[in-house]
C-alpha cells in the first residue's frame, strides 16, 4: 500500500507517521457518517492505512484512520471504520520536536569569594544572617 502512495507522488505513509491535513472540504453528503473530520494544516498520528469506500460508495480506496480521530463503522460488510481519503494529506515535513531537558530548580552552586583578608565573604554571610 505505501509503494501505491509513492507513485502517486506522495512521500511513504506508514502506521505511526506524521501527516498533514492539506484539504479540509468534505462533501456535505459524507458528514453523516463521520463523527469527526480532520482540519486543514494539522498534524495527525497515523493508526493505520486500508482499502474503504470512496465517497461515492465504490470500494476499493485507500483510506487512512488517524490516532486523533475515530469514526463510526460502515454498515457494509465487513463493518470497518469509515476512514479517511488518503489524497487529503500529506506525510509532515518537520522533525519531531527535541524533548527540552527539566530545568534544575535548585541554585547553581556559587564559588567561594575570599575578602583581602582571607576570609570566605559565603561564609561571612551565612553566619550574618544566622546570627552567628
Amino acid at each position: 500500500m505505501a509503494k501505491r502512495l509513492e507513485k502517486e507522488g506522495q512521500k511513504t505513509v506508514r502506521t505511526g507517521s506524521k501527516v498533514v491535513c492539506v484539504d479540509d472540504r468534505f462533501p456535505t453528503e459524507i458528514l453523516i457518517y463521520y463523527n469527526a473530520l480532520p482540519l486543514k494544516d494539522r498534524t495527525y498520528a497515523v493508526r493505520d492505512l486500508g482499502v474503504g469506500i470512496s465517497a461515492n460508495g465504490e470500494p476499493g480506496e485507500i483510506v487512512v484512520y488517524l490516532s486523533e480521530l475515530k469514526n463510526p463503522c460502515s454498515a457494509k460488510p465487513p463493518h470497518p471504520e469509515r476512514g479517511l481519503r488518503h489524497g487529503v494529506f500529506v506525510k509532515s515535513n518537520h522533525p519531531p520536536r527535541p524533548r527540552s531537558k527539566p530545568r534544575s530548580l535548585s541554585r547553581p552552586e556559587q564559588k567561594s569569594r575570599r575578602n583581602p583578608n582571607g576570609t570566605n565573604t559565603n561564609q561571612q554571610r551565612k553566619k550574618h544572617r544566622h546570627g552567628a
